[in-house]
């Protein structure tokens, strides 16, 4: 079967490998799209801990079941839920799987998505809604992610958003934010490109390298400050306006994952009482949620900015590593749905 393997840091290609071994308990599915990650490109960099090459990546994907599956018949129109859990550390057997203490995923510590056929755990085989396509259902995982954020976090509809990051998941978070209610959400980008597509999805936005994002923020609240402020950009430049523009008593979610230490600014945190949470992928219930959520809220759709044959491989790495409009970057293995 074709698949896109990552080889070497910066190194992807198109190879001829063979079809995956399905073991007792998993199910094979034939993929239709498969989508681009974050996490995906620290693999392709070569510094993911735990990634090893030879690796089949991707583990935002969608397709249909072929075999091995108890009760989805062949042809089910399916997405994967990544997480494999142990099943028997404290959060595992306290309903915390999602923070398992040995936490994997497919596409990153076994082959995943980004080929005509992957398999998977049946329990984590979710069907896909009914009249979803291939490409939202690739989707899922993503805004899974942002869903958790938003109701791990505690976000109180009617309230003021801001939301550092316009790439996939800031995205996602803040149309998540927006169909839970917010009265206002604004994105801060430095990529022009990008803060664009936020303001084609209707999203206020500021240029941090050209616009004051304080003031901007204590003038849309009234100098009060914002209610919430998710962190879906991982910078370190971003961590002092965090405590800055969030309001007394505010709350701070962290969602981006950040690769080295970084300084935030505790005494003002203190002063104000703030809250700060981190949250990490997602549990069963925000990924059913999220399906849910896309048959309802089209405009997810325009976060998929390209989709590519597998046989350009190597341009959708480049694309979401370079100075371009790209945002999700999807791989389409099949044309079934």
């Amino acid at each position: 079967m074709k698949a896109i393997v990552f080889e070497t840091p910066q190194t992807v290609s198109l190879r001829e490998i063979e079809m995956p071994t399905v073991p007792q308990g998993w199910a094979l599915i034939k993929i239709s799209h498969v989508g681009i990650c974050g996490t995906d490109l620290n693999i392709y960099a070569g510094s993911h801990p735990r990634a090893k090459a030879p690796l089949v990546m991707g583990h935002e994907c969608s397709g249909t079941i072929v075999s091995g599956h108890p009760t989805l018949p062949e042809g089910t129109p399916v997405t994967i839920n990544p997480l494999l859990t142990c099943g028997t550390c404290i959060p595992c057997t306290t309903g915390q799987s999602h923070v398992c203490e040995s936490l994997k995923l497919v596409g990153i510590d076994c082959d995943g998505g980004m080929a005509e056929y992957a398999a998977a755990p049946v329990e984590r085989v979710v069907p896909l809604p009914e009249g979803l396509s291939f490409a939202m259902g690739a989707l899922v995982e993503p805004v899974a992610v942002a869903m958790h954020a938003v109701r791990q976090g505690g976000y109180i509809p009617g309230d003021h958003a801001v939301v550092f990051g316009a790439g996939t998941i800031g995205l996602c978070v803040a149309l998540a934010l927006r169909s839970s209610g917010a009265s206002q959400v604004t994105i801060v980008e430095t990529n022009e490109l990008r803060l664009q597509k936020a303001r084609e999805l209707g999203f206020s936005t500021i240029h941090p390298q050209q616009e004051n994002v304080r003031e901007i923020i204590l003038a849309q609240t009234k100098g009060t400050g914002s209610d919430f402020v998710f962190d879906c950009a991982g910078h370190h430049s971003v961590l002092p306006l965090l405590t800055e523009i969030v309001k007394v008593r505010g709350n701070i979610v962290i969602v981006a994952a950040y690769k080295k230490p970084a300084e935030v600014h505790l005494l003002q945190g203190m002063f104000k009482e703030l809250t700060m949470r981190f949250v990490r992928v997602y549990t069963d219930k925000d990924f059913e949620l999220a399906a849910q959520l896309l048959v309802q809220q089209r405009d997810f759709e325009r976060i998929i900015t390209h989709t590519l044959p597998p046989e350009e491989a190597k341009k959708g790495f480049e694309l979401l590593t370079s100075h371009t409009d790209a945002v999700k970057v999807m791989y389409q293995f099949s044309s079934d749905r």
